[in-house]
């Protein structure tokens, strides 16, 4: 069996036959073979662990559930915009880079970046298979970039983590356990007060979120309704949609 390379023309602005190629379709799907095979091994391993830190079997499903649900908002969010993507990267493009990592602003960002190199605008005039091959190149390492980074520091960060585990757990009474939380407490708070800055609009958004989050926590914690807590983000999510079409219905700004 002879190869028989991927036969393009530089100057063509055919995009779609370009990011359609087969060879783009078995990355895509071997990309999302692996994710499925990591879901299965990190399932496993969560409920073989859970009996070591004093969870359940049904405490276990019910964080499964609290984060599935958690993930369907982002997950939209992450599908509107990648529909209007389709014709600057492609279907399997469009799979792997923001289906898979989910951040459009850092992919568009980057692809805007290594077609303005080119003098070429992002999907527009000039917007070339070559150009296009290239920016699939530049956000793909770009990402792999992330990727070393993660594999290489992660190790190291959990070898230093146990040593000061070891070393205050005597003097602190466990502060490590504390600090995770602060952590994304403070990473969460940070997010939410950039999200106030931005008008008045989206100040209102985010309140009424805020609100209802803690309106059904009240009402979970007082009625004893624990699968409220699991639905609890879905449902701000929900009314902030609803209260983000309000706003700008009314011209809030």
């Amino acid at each position: 069996m002879s190869f028989v390379p991927i036969a393009l023309d530089p100057d063509s602005t055919d995009i779609l036959f370009a990011a359609n190629q087969p060879v783009l379709w078995l990355c895509a799907a071997g990309v999302f073979a692996v994710i499925a095979a990591q879901t299965v091994i990190y399932y496993r391993a969560a409920r073989r662990v859970a009996p070591a830190v004093e969870m359940s079997a049904t405490d276990v499903k019910r964080s499964f559930r609290s984060g599935a649900v958690a993930a369907i908002g982002p997950s939209m969010a992450v599908a509107l915009i990648a529909v209007t993507l389709l014709s600057v990267f492609g279907t399997p493009g469009v799979l792997t880079r923001i289906g898979l990592i989910g951040s459009a602003a850092f992919e568009v960002g980057a692809a805007g970046i290594a077609a303005d190199t080119q003098g070429v605008t992002l999907g527009g005039e000039g917007y070339t298979q070559q150009v296009f091959a290239t920016v699939m190149l530049c956000i793909a390492l770009a990402g792999s970039g992330w990727m070393l980074v993660t594999l290489i520091v992660t190790p190291l960060l959990k070898r230093g983590t146990d040593r000061l585990e070891a070393k205050q757990a005597a003097a602190t009474g466990g502060a490590m356990a504390i600090i995770p939380t602060a952590a994304l407490l403070g990473a969460f708070g940070t997010f939410g007060i950039q999200q106030l800055q931005k008008g008045l609009a989206v100040a209102i958004v985010a309140i009424a979120s805020a609100l209802v989050m803690l309106l059904c926590l009240w009402i979970a914690k007082a009625l004893h309704q624990n699968w409220l807590k699991e639905w609890a983000l879905g449902i701000s999510m929900i009314v902030a949609i609803g209260v983000g079409i309000l706003v700008s219905s009314a011209g809030i700004q």
